[in-house]
C-alpha cells in the first residue's frame, strides 16, 4: 500500500525522527532482498528514492542522523552460503545527480577542491551505468585467483567459480600486467538473452525472472557453477581495484589497458574535455537507451586524472571524484488546491502547495514545497491550476509547471503575503534574498516554537525526555516561552505533576534530564541558539576562535562596526563570510537576545572551548594561517591536513599565531607576520615540517 509523503522541508523534528527510523528499516530490508536474495521488490528508481530521501532528511536535520544510517553503508551484509572475502580496497557507492544543475555543481565542487579555475582543463570520462551486479576480480601474475560480489562494500562473497564461467572475463592476462591487479565491473544479462531465458523457465514450469538484473544476480550466485555456466551472462569492466603498480596516469588509459587484456569496455564510454560535452553524451546515451540490448539507469562521470582522484578521496560511502547522473523522474498531473504559508525557525515564509493526492512512483503525494515567492511567479502557478508534478530525484515532491490549457477563468495570480500569518508582524524581503521573513522574532509563536525545538535537539542541549512534542505542549500552556524557562521548570515542579500525562516520576525524570544539561560545551551552546547560517561547523569555528561566551559576545558587539578590528577578525575566520558575520552581529545585537543570553549565562555552566587532539605532530595545538596561492594543494586540503594533525587554522594573523604559510602572491598577512616576529614558512617548508 502506498504511503503519503511529506516534503523534507515540511517535516518537524518528530516527523523527521520517525521517517529516518522507517527509512533505515526499509533500506536494510531492500538491501537484503537486492544483494543477498537477488529478488528485489521495488525498482532501482524507487530504491534510489528511499536513499535520497534519507540523505535529504539527514542534511536538513544532521543532529538526527542515526548510528545505523544507510548513508554510511554500501550494499548489505554478505550471506552465509558463500565464503566471505575482504576487499583490498572498498567497493564504494556513488553520489547521484538528477539534473544538469547537480552535474555543474559536481564540476564546481571538484574544481574548488583541486583549486582549478573555470577555464582550466579537466577531462571527465562518461560511462553508461549498467543495471547489473557489481563484481571484483583479482589477478596475481596474470592469473585470475579470486572473484567476489560487492557485499557491504568491505566484505563480499567468494563467487570465483561462477565468474570463471563468463566468457567476457579472461582467465589469464598477458602483456604489461602488474603482479597484483584488481578489476571492477558489472555482470549483466542482455534483454534478448533475458527474454529467451524466461521462455525456457516458463517451459520448464519454473518461475520467470522479474527483470534482467534479477536474472543476472540469481544466475551468478548459484551454488552450482554448472547452472551459472548455462546462463548467458556478460561483463563490462569499468575501474581498478588494488594495483601493485600504476597503469597509466588516467582512468582512460587504464580502460585502454583493460581492452588490450581482453576485457569488454562499454562502447559508449567517452572522454570529454568540458562539462557541456559530458551533458551532450548524457543526452545521446539517453536517446539510445531504449534501443540498447542491456538496461542502464544513468551515466557515470569520473574525473580522468588518477592523481586528481587520489587528492579528491572519498566522503562517507562514495568517492568525491565520481557521480552517477540518473535519468529523469516520473511525472504526473494533479490539481493545486491551495497554497499555504509555513513559518520556520528563522522566520522564513515558505509557500506549500496542497495537492489533490496522486500516486507518483508508488508514493501518494499531497504536499510539495514551492520554496519562495519568486518560484511561484516564475512558474506562473495559481490555486486551482492543473499542474505537472514529479519527485525530484524520485523522492522530493516538486511542482514542475501548470497545465495552461486546462486553466479555468476563476483562477487568479497568487499574492504572496507581506505579513506573517502566525503573528501579524511585517514580513520583509532583503534586496539580495529570495526569502521573505517575519520580523516578529520570538514574539512570533511559529518561530519561538521552532527555535525551542532546535534548542533541545540532539546536537544542541539534547535533554532526555524533552522533545518536540513536549515543547509544543509547554509553549501552548505558556509554561516555556524562552529557552531560559526550561531551566526554571524546577520552580513549578508541583504544577507540572498535575498536567495530563505527567506524574511525579515523569516530572522527576525530566528534572534530572534538565539538570544533566546545565553544563554544556561552548560550541553546542552556540549551535543551540539557532543563529541563522550558524550550523554545527560554524559554531565550532566560533567556539574555537573565541574560547568563551564572553569573548564571543564582546567581539560580536564590537564587530557591528565594520571599521572595528573585531569585524576584520571575525570575517577572517576561515569558513566565515560577510553574510554569516551579518547574521551573527544581528543576533547578538538584538536586545531580547541579550536578555536571553544574560539569563542563560546565569542559569548554566557554559564550558570554555578547549582544543583536544590525540594526534601528536609538530603542529599540534599550534595556530596556523594560510595566505597566497598554494601550488601542491588547495586551501581546503591544506586546512583539512593541518586540522587532522591537531592544528588550529584561522584566517587572520595575531600575536597568538604560530605559523604563517605563504604561497604565491602572499599579501599583507605575510608582512604582518614578519612585523610581529611570527615564523613564516613556504609551502615546501610547511610540508617538510609535517613530514
Amino acid at each position: 500500500m502506498s504511503e503519503a509523503i511529506i516534503a523534507v522541508e515540511l517535516l518537524n523534528e518528530a516527523e523527521a525522527t520517525q521517517e529516518l527510523e522507517r527509512l533505515a528499516k526499509q533500506i536494510a530490508y531492500h538491501d537484503l532482498r537486492y544483494y543477498q536474495q537477488d529478488d528485489p521488490e521495488i525498482s532501482d528508481a524507487s530504491y534510489d528514492a528511499l536513499r535520497h530521501r534519507n540523505q535529504a532528511i539527514e542534511t536538513q536535520f544532521p543532529h538526527l542522523t542515526r548510528s545505523d544510517s544507510p548513508s554510511d553503508r554500501v550494499g548489505a551484509s554478505v550471506a552465509s552460503r558463500f565464503q566471505k572475502v575482504a576487499h583490498a580496497q572498498p567497493m564504494l557507492s556513488l553520489i547521484n545527480a538528477f539534473g544538469d544543475d547537480d552535474v555543474h555543481e559536481f564540476d564546481s565542487r571538484v574544481r574548488r577542491f583541486l583549486n582549478l579555475g573555470k577555464e582550466e582543463h579537466l577531462d571527465i570520462v562518461a560511462e553508461p551505468k549498467i543495471d547489473g551486479l557489481s563484481a571484483s576480480l583479482r589477478y596475481e601474475k596474470g592469473q585470475l585467483v579470486l572473484g567476489a560480489t560487492r557485499g557491504d562494500g568491505s566484505l563480499g562473497e567468494d563467487i570465483t567459480k561462477n565468474l570463471r564461467t563468463i566468457t567476457d572475463i579472461p582467465e589469464t592476462l598477458s602483456g604489461n600486467v602488474p603482479d597484483i591487479i584488481g578489476i571492477r565491473g558489472e555482470v549483466y544479462m542482455g534483454k534478448g538473452d533475458f527474454f529467451a531465458l524466461n521462455q525456457r523457465q516458463e517451459a520448464a514450469g519454473e518461475k520467470p525472472f522479474a527483470n534482467p538484473r534479477n536474472a543476472a544476480a540469481g544466475s551468478l550466485r548459484q551454488l552450482d557453477p554448472e547452472i551459472t555456466s548455462q546462463r548467458p551472462l556478460r561483463f563490462f569492466a569499468y575501474s581498478a581495484g588494488e594495483l601493485s603498480n600504476a597503469i597509466g596516469a588516467t582512468h582512460w588509459e587504464f580502460l585502454q589497458s583493460l581492452k588490450k587484456w581482453g576485457f569488454p569496455i562499454n562502447p559508449l564510454t567517452r572522454r570529454c574535455a568540458a562539462i557541456s560535452k559530458v551533458l551532450d553524451i548524457y543526452r545521446e546515451i539517453g536517446e539510445q537507451r531504449a534501443h540498447l540490448d542491456y538496461d542502464i539507469d544513468g551515466v557515470v562521470y569520473k574525473i580522468d586524472r588518477l592523481d586528481f582522484q587520489d587528492r579528491l578521496g572519498m566522503v562517507s560511502r562514495a568517492p568525491r571524484w565520481a557521480i552517477a547522473h540518473k535519468f529523469p523522474a516520473e511525472q504526473a498531473e494533479t490539481v493545486l488546491e491551495k497554497i499555504d504559508i509555513q513559518v520556520g525557525r528563522t522566520g522564513a515564509l515558505t509557500p506549500v502547495a496542497h495537492l489533490k493526492p496522486i500516486t507518483v512512483g508508488g508514493v501518494v503525494v499531497s504536499r510539495a514545497t514551492l520554496h519562495n515567492e519568486d518560484e511561484i511567479e516564475r512558474k506562473g502557478l495559481r490555486e486551482g491550476d492543473h499542474v505537472i508534478i514529479q519527485r525530484a530525484g524520485d523522492v522530493i515532491p516538486q511542482v514542475v509547471s501548470p497545465v495552461i490549457n486546462k486553466r479555468g477563468h476563476e483562477t487568479t495570480p497568487y499574492n504572496f503575503p507581506t505579513v506573517c500569518p502566525e503573528c501579524g508582524s511585517v514580513a520583509v524581503r532583503k534586496p539580495d534574498e529570495a526569502v521573505r521573513r517575519c520580523t516578529g522574532g520570538l514574539v512570533c509563536p511559529a518561530q519561538a516554537v521552532e527555535r525551542l525545538k532546535h534548542f533541545v535537539s540532539r546536537d544542541a542541549f539534547d535533554i532526555e525526555g524533552f522533545g518536540a512534542k513536549h515543547i509544543e505542549t509547554f509553549y501552548k500552556e505558556k509554561i516555556v516561552k524562552t529557552p531560559a524557562d526550561i531551566f526554571r521548570l524546577s520552580d513549578i515542579k508541583k504544577n507540572l505533576e498535575k498536567m495530563e500525562g505527567w506524574g511525579s516520576q515523569s516530572v522527576a525524570n525530566l528534572m534530572t534530564g534538565i539538570e544533566e544539561r546545565r553544563k554544556i560545551s561552548l560550541d553546542r551552546f552556540i549551535y543551540a541558539l539557532g543563529i541563522r547560517q550558524v550550523g554545527q561547523a560554524t559554531a565550532k569555528l566560533l567556539a574555537r576562535h573565541y574560547s568563551s561566551l564572553l569573548n564571543l559576545r564582546t567581539a560580536a558587539a564590537e564587530a557591528s562596526d565594520r571599521n572595528h578590528t573585531a569585524y576584520k577578525d571575525l570575517i577572517n575566520i576561515d569558513g566565515i563570510g560577510p553574510a554569516v558575520v551579518d547574521d551573527i552581529t544581528a543576533f547578538f545585537g538584538e536586545a531580547q537576545n541579550q536578555t536571553l543570553l544574560n539569563e542563560l549565562d546565569a542559569l548554566l555552566d557554559i564550558q570554555e572551548f578547549v582544543v583536544r587532539t590525540t594526534t601528536v605532530s609538530p603542529v599540534s595545538n599550534k595556530t596556523v594561517v594560510f595566505t597566497g596561492s598554494l601550488e601542491k594543494m588547495n586551501r581546503n586540503e591544506a586546512k583539512a591536513r593541518a586540522e587532522s594533525l591537531g592544528a588550529k587554522v584561522t584566517g587572520s594573523v595575531s600575536k597568538k599565531t604560530d605559523f604563517v604559510v605563504i604561497g604565491t602572491d602572499a599579501g599583507s598577512k605575510a608582512k604582518k607576520a614578519s612585523d610581529l616576529g611570527i615564523k613564516v614558512l613556504t609551502e615546501e617548508e610547511w610540508l617538510k615540517l609535517l613530514g
